[in-house]
């Protein structure tokens, strides 16, 4: 039995982790939605909740009610097409960019579904609250930072 060249199963790892980012991120709003109305909070621990916030803005709510939605899905439909272009001549970026690339296409799925990013994970520290965020943003998070970190530790290479 013929063997899979090791580029082509790498490349199915990060086509499967990417699907696995988005069922995962889609199935938990899906959840917070059928179980929580808008406002709803419930307690997990000391220093986080699962609260239902939707989010019209960008990130952390900012430029909320600002903008139609559809502008928001425009800019991450170009951020993401960008990221696809620049990862086609930069490989060693592949798997930060499907993680950056598979949380922005879940979001994008809220704003046409719910007409706004549905957010839910509350982390605190006494009354300071980080703004809720969910799944996807984290991804996107994760894959910016090794993105950084990959970048720089090529820029100290040379």
């Amino acid at each position: 039995m013929r063997q899979m060249p090791k580029s082509c199963r790498s490349k199915w790892i990060i086509v499967i982790f990417s699907i696995f980012i988005l069922i995962s991120d889609q199935f938990s709003k899906f959840l917070i939605v059928e179980k929580m109305n808008i406002g709803d909070c419930f307690a997990v621990c000391p220093f986080f909740n699962i609260v239902r916030v939707e989010n019209r803005g960008v990130s952390f709510g900012m430029l909320q009610n600002h903008f139609p939605p559809a502008i928001f899905m425009m800019f991450s439909i170009a951020v993401i097409l960008f990221l696809l272009i620049w990862v086609l001549k930069n490989k060693n970026y592949i798997f930060p960019i499907a993680m950056i690339i598979s949380g922005a296409i879940g979001n994008i799925i809220d704003r046409i579904y719910y007409g706004a990013v549905i957010d839910f994970l509350d982390f605190y520290i006494s009354k300071y609250h980080w703004p809720a965020f969910n799944i996807a943003d984290t991804f996107i998070v994760i894959g910016t930072g090794v993105l950084f970190f990959i970048s720089y530790m090529e820029e100290k290479k040379v």
